[in-house]
C-alpha cells in the first residue's frame, strides 16, 4: 500500500510533540498509540462543562458543574468516617462540600469567609445537595487546591487512559497534536468526496477532530455523549467505511483464489434425505441450494449460514459435506468445544455410517497410535470426513485433498486459528470452500458490518412440531417451589434440565457448583433418577450420562452451561437456569433451546438471585417476552455491544475506535454505496482509508 505523503501524521512520531519520553511512549504504545495521528484519533470518552458558572439554585442531582461562592460555615464531624463539612453560599442558595481526606493547609484555604470556585458532581446528601471532594481553588488569593482550573474556553475532554498518564497530560498532548494538524498541509488528508460531505452535512476530517477534542462552549453535551453530533458521525462514517472497504477487498482477493469445483450427482444427499423420518423445511432446502451453487464455482465459497436454535443447521452442513465427499474431496468440521464437536460426531455418524462413509475424530485428547493412524489416513486422503476441535489446525495435520471446511460458531475461534485451517487446502495452490454456521441470529445491521465479505444464508424456519417455550423469572427464595415443580413434571413422565452457572470462568469451580447442586437435589428428590454433566468429566462418562438422559434412563440432568449445545431430547420439557443474570441473552436463548423439541408444552424457569441490576432485569424481561432468536439477538446487541455478541472482544477482531454498530446503523446503506464508488473511482483513497483506520490489523478480514 503506498503512503499518502512522507509528511502524513501517521509517519510523525510522538516524540516530535515534546514532553514524550521513552516511558510515556511505552505507556501510550499499550493503547496502540505510536504517532501524532494516533493521538488525534484517540477521542475523549466524555466531556465536562467547565465553561460557565451555575447558580446553586439551578443545580440538580447528577449534574457536573462549576459553582462559586463564599464559605459561610465549616465543621469537622466525627462519625464512622471523620469528615470536613462546608457550607457554600452564592446568593441563590447553599451547597454542602464534603471532604473525607483533608489537611491543615486545606482547612485554611477553605476557612469561613473565603471565596472558592468548585467543580464536581452534585449528589443528594442527608440534608441538602452536596459535592464530595470537588476540585476547588480559592478565588481571592488565587491559591491552587486539588485541581488547577479556571473557566474553560471549550468543553473539557476526559480521555480513556492507562496507568501513569493523567488527564492534564492528555490535554497537553492533544493540544500540541492539534497545533501540528493546524500547521500541516498534508497531515490528515481528506479522503471522502466533497459532494458526499455536503450531501450528508458533515464537517471535514480536520474540523471534526478539532471539535471532538475541544468542543465549543455552545456544543450540546447530550449530543456529544450520545455520539450523534455531526463530528462524531463524520469519523464514525469514515471508520465504518474503511472496514467495509477492507472486507470487500478481502472478498475480492479470495475470489481470485482457486477452489475445487465440486461436481456430484447428489446421490448421497438423496440417500440421506430418504433415510430421514421427516422432511426438510423450505428454508433448509433453499440454503442447501445456495451452498451447492457455490460449491460448483472455481473460487472459494465463503458463506455464513445462520439460524435460530433448532432450525436444522447441522443437516444443512451434512448435505454440503456429502456433496463434497461424493465428488472425491475431504471435509473438515471444526467446533469450538469438545462437547459441541462430539454432538456433531454423533449426528454425522448416525446419518453417514449407513451410507458407508467413515467419520473420523480428532481432539486434543486424541493421543499416541490412534492420533498417528488418523493423521496418516487424512494425509493419504483416505478419511473423507474429520470432525474435531482446534486440534484440526495443528501443524502436523495434513490433508490429501481438502475441499470443504465447515466451522461451527466461528466467532469463538481466533483469526489465526481459522486461517490455519483454511491454509490446509493450499498444497495444490487451492483454497477449500468454507461454510460457517452460527446459532446466534445476527441482526442485519451487524451482518452488513461484520460479515460484508461473506454471502449470507438465513434458515428462518423451524421444523414442524417445535412448541414455543413459556419462560418465567423467579427469585431463588422460591427454590423449594421450583424443586417441587421439577418433581411433579418428572413424576408425569417428562424430563428436566437443571443448569448451574457461576461468575467465575473456571471449569473447576463450575463443576464443583454442579456437583453440590446435584447432591442437594438427590437429597430433596430421592425418587428421581438424577445425572450430572460438566466440562471436567471424562468424555466417556459424559457421553454415557447424556446418552442415558437421551434414552429416558434419567429424569433430571444437572449440568453446567456445557449443555448449551447438548443433545436433542424431545421428552425434556422443563429447564431450570440458576443465576441467569450472569449470562448473556444469546447464551440463555441457546440453553432454553434444549427444551421445546417435542410436542408437549415446555417451560423455562430463570431462577435469579436478588437484587437484580437494571441490566439484569432488562435481559430477563426479554427472555420472558419472546422466543424469537432475531429479536433476542438485537436486544443482546443493544445491551452488550457487538464485541460481545460476535465474540470479538476475546479474539481481538473488529474493534472500533469511534463507530458504534447500534448507534450508527442508519449509516450502513450509504457506506456500502460509497465503498463501491471509492473502490471503482478512487482506489488510492480506499487504500489510504484502510491504512488510517485498520493499519496492521487488516489481517482479520482475511480470515
Amino acid at each position: 500500500m503506498s503512503r499518502q505523503h512522507p509528511d502524513t501524521l501517521d509517519q510523525v512520531p510522538l516524540q516530535s510533540l515534546g514532553g514524550v519520553g521513552p516511558r510515556t511512549a511505552e505507556r501510550l504504545a499499550k493503547l496502540g498509540i505510536h504517532s501524532v495521528q494516533d493521538i488525534l484519533l484517540h477521542l475523549p470518552l466524555r466531556y465536562q462543562d467547565r465553561t460557565r458558572l451555575t447558580p446553586v439554585r439551578d443545580l440538580r442531582e447528577g449534574d457536573q458543574a462549576v459553582v462559586e461562592g463564599e464559605i459561610i460555615d465549616a465543621d469537622i464531624r466525627v462519625g464512622r468516617r471523620r469528615s470536613l463539612l462546608l457550607a457554600l453560599a452564592d446568593g441563590s442558595g447553599q451547597l454542602t462540600l464534603r471532604f473525607f481526606h483533608f489537611s491543615t493547609a486545606q482547612r485554611q484555604t477553605l476557612a469561613i469567609g473565603n471565596r472558592v470556585r468548585c467543580f464536581g458532581e452534585v449528589r443528594q446528601g442527608p440534608n441538602s445537595l452536596e459535592m464530595v471532594h470537588p476540585e476547588y481553588r480559592a478565588i481571592a488569593e488565587e491559591t491552587e487546591g486539588d485541581g488547577d482550573f479556571g473557566m474553560e474556553e471549550s468543553l473539557t475532554p476526559i480521555y480513556p487512559t492507562t496507568e501513569g498518564i493523567h488527564q492534564i497530560a492528555w490535554r497537553n498532548l492533544t493540544e500540541r497534536a492539534l497545533e501540528v494538524l493546524k500547521k500541516s498541509a498534508w497531515g490528515m488528508r481528506e479522503l471522502l468526496p466533497a459532494e458526499l460531505l455536503d450531501e450528508m452535512a458533515l464537517p471535514t476530517l480536520g474540523e471534526a477532530i478539532r471539535i471532538l477534542h475541544r468542543p465549543p462552549p455552545d456544543t450540546s453535551l447530550q449530543s456529544m455523549s450520545d455520539g450523534d453530533h455531526p463530528a462524531f458521525r463524520r469519523l464514525a462514517f469514515e471508520e465504518l467505511l474503511a472496514h467495509q472497504i477492507g472486507l470487500r477487498l478481502s472478498r475480492k482477493r479470495r475470489r481470485g483464489h482457486q477452489a475445487p469445483v465440486v461436481h456430484a450427482q447428489g446421490s448421497l444427499r438423496q440417500a440421506l434425505r430418504a433415510a430421514l423420518p421427516f422432511d426438510l423445511t423450505q428454508a433448509q432446502q433453499r440454503v442447501i441450494a445456495e451452498i451447492l451453487a457455490d460449491l460448483r464455482q472455481d473460487h472459494p465459497m465463503m458463506r455464513l449460514a445462520q439460524g435460530d436454535v433448532g432450525s436444522g443447521k447441522t443437516l444443512v452442513a451434512a448435505a454440503a459435506a456429502l456433496e463434497a465427499i461424493e465428488a472425491g474431496y475431504q471435509v473438515a468440521l471444526m467446533a469450538p468445544t469438545e462437547l459441541l464437536a462430539e454432538q456433531h460426531l454423533r449426528n454425522f455418524r448416525h446419518w453417514l455410517t449407513p451410507l458407508g462413509i467413515e467419520v473420523g475424530w480428532l481432539a486434543s485428547r486424541t493421543k499416541g497410535k490412534e492420533r498417528e493412524a488418523i493423521l496418516a489416513h487424512l494425509e493419504a486422503g483416505e478419511l473423507p470426513l474429520i470432525i474435531g476441535t482446534h486440534a484440526l489446525f495443528q501443524s502436523d495435520v495434513e490433508f490429501g485433498n481438502l475441499g470443504l471446511v465447515i466451522v461451527d460458531e466461528q466467532h469463538r475461534f481466533g483469526v489465526h486459528q481459522r486461517m490455519a485451517l483454511r491454509d490446509k487446502g493450499a498444497g495444490a495452490q487451492r483454497v477449500p470452500h468454507q461454510l460457517i454456521m452460527t446459532a446466534t441470529p445476527i441482526p442485519r445491521t451487524l451482518a452488513m458490518s461484520a460479515y460484508a465479505d461473506l454471502d449470507l444464508s438465513v434458515i428462518n424456519e423451524l421444523p414442524p412440531g417445535r412448541t414455543p417455550v413459556t419462560t418465567v423469572a423467579l427469585s431463588d427464595s422460591r427454590r423449594d417451589e421450583v424443586i417441587e415443580r421439577v418433581r411433579a413434571a418428572c413424576v408425569e413422565g417428562r424430563q428436566a434440565y437443571w443448569v448451574c452457572t457461576l461468575i467465575e470462568e473456571s471449569e473447576a469451580l463450575q463443576a464443583q457448583a454442579a456437583e453440590e447442586t446435584c447432591r442437594q437435589l438427590q437429597e430433596g428428590l430421592p425418587d428421581l433418577r438424577i445425572g450430572l454433566v460438566h466440562g471436567r468429566l471424562k468424555p466417556a462418562d459424559k457421553e454415557q450420562t447424556m446418552r442415558a438422559f437421551q434414552e429416558g434412563e434419567l429424569d433430571l440432568l444437572v449440568a453446567t452451561t456445557v449443555i448449551e449445545v447438548g443433545v436433542d431430547v424431545p421428552n425434556a420439557s422443563l429447564m431450570i437456569i440458576e443465576n441467569p443474570e450472569r449470562l448473556g441473552l444469546a447464551q440463555l436463548h441457546q440453553l432454553r433451546g434444549r427444551v421445546g423439541r417435542g410436542g408437549q408444552l415446555s417451560h423455562c424457569v430463570l431462577m435469579y438471585h436478588p437484587p437484580l441490576s437494571q441490566n439484569g432485569r432488562e435481559r430477563l424481561n426479554v427472555m420472558r417476552q419472546t422466543n424469537d432468536g432475531f429479536v433476542i439477538a438485537r436486544k443482546d446487541l443493544e445491551i452488550r455491544g457487538p464485541g460481545e455478541v460476535l465474540g470479538t472482544r476475546q479474539t481481538g477482531e473488529m474493534q472500533f475506535r469511534i463507530a458504534d454498530l447500534m448507534r450508527d446503523q442508519a449509516l450502513m446503506p450509504e457506506i456500502q454505496r460509497i465503498a463501491d464508488a471509492l473502490l471503482e473511482s478512487h482506489p488510492d483513497n480506499a487504500a489510504a482509508l484502510i491504512g488510517r483506520w485498520i493499519g496492521d490489523n487488516h489481517r482479520y478480514i482475511d480470515a
